[in-house]
């Protein structure tokens, strides 16, 4: 695989796990240095940087809890002490909080606040926080979720609002940055094989009824996701601003 990447510092947030993890992977199979951060797992973070680190690339884990909002600026921080700059910002790190109606009166008000809380406030803390720092012609790329633009189902208001604002929040900073050549985008996964996802799947219909909404009848893989936020990342895709890609198998056509 080129290094297409080398030379670039890349800060995934929320990257000892799940799609986050993949993400950190695939830049470090291009020769990126990781930054990831993590709420609670330091032993599951430690082991996706020794992966990291066995594919040549200098690799860190800083434990940063994304509902702090105060966390963001040492987060930056830390990155910056370690390897001198920063060039990408992925921010993956959230919550899902789903499967109640808003009318339902046993909706747990502080669960789905805190979701918006780490979702979109503790998103913006941390772009506010690397954007004055990021290298001119760098990358930030969000990951929202299709269900922030297409709600094809009920009980998960909360949570397509949090991604919906992401949209929103990214086109604005898109044209705020993008004298520094930066450019700004989301990537909108359907449905994927993550820990996140098995903890709700109880909650949403079952898995034949959301697959019958798909014309390509399957999952996404963490592999396809991460392939885009690369391509999003990389030189070719320089001119692409502002924009919600969404990787989720036609669910909305």
């Amino acid at each position: 695989m080129s290094n297409v990447f080398k030379g670039k510092v890349a800060l995934v947030t929320g990257g000892s796990r799940g799609l986050g993890a993949a993400i950190a992977e695939a830049f470090a199979d291009r020769g990126a240095d990781i930054a990831i951060s993590y709420a609670a797992s330091a032993e599951k973070a430690e082991a996706v940087v020794e992966k990291l680190g066995s594919r040549g690339v200098r690799a860190i884990a800083i434990k940063s809890d994304q509902a702090d909002l105060a966390s963001a600026g040492p987060l930056i921080d830390s990155v910056i002490a370690e390897f001198g700059k920063l060039d990408i910002l992925v921010n993956n790190a959230g919550i899902a909080i789903q499967g109640h109606l808003v009318d339902d009166p046993n909706l747990d008000e502080a669960k789905y606040n805190r979701q918006w809380q780490v979702n979109v406030l503790g998103t913006i803390a941390n772009t506010r926080a690397a954007a004055r720092r990021l290298t001119d012609g760098g990358r930030i790329i969000f990951i929202g979720s299709r269900l922030g633009t297409n709600v094809p189902f009920q009980g998960v208001a909360d949570y397509a609002g949090t991604k919906t604002a992401l949209v929103g929040y990214a086109k604005g900073i898109a044209r705020d940055l993008g004298p520094r050549n930066i450019t700004v985008n989301v990537v909108q996964p359907g449905i994927m094989p993550t820990d996140m996802a098995a903890e709700v799947a109880g909650e949403l219909p079952d898995r034949d009824a959301i697959l019958d909404l798909h014309p390509i009848r399957r999952i996404a893989t963490l592999e396809e996701v991460a392939e885009t936020v690369c391509f999003l990342a990389g030189p070719s895709a320089g001119y692409i601003t502002g924009e919600a890609l969404s990787v989720a198998g036609g669910v909305a056509i």
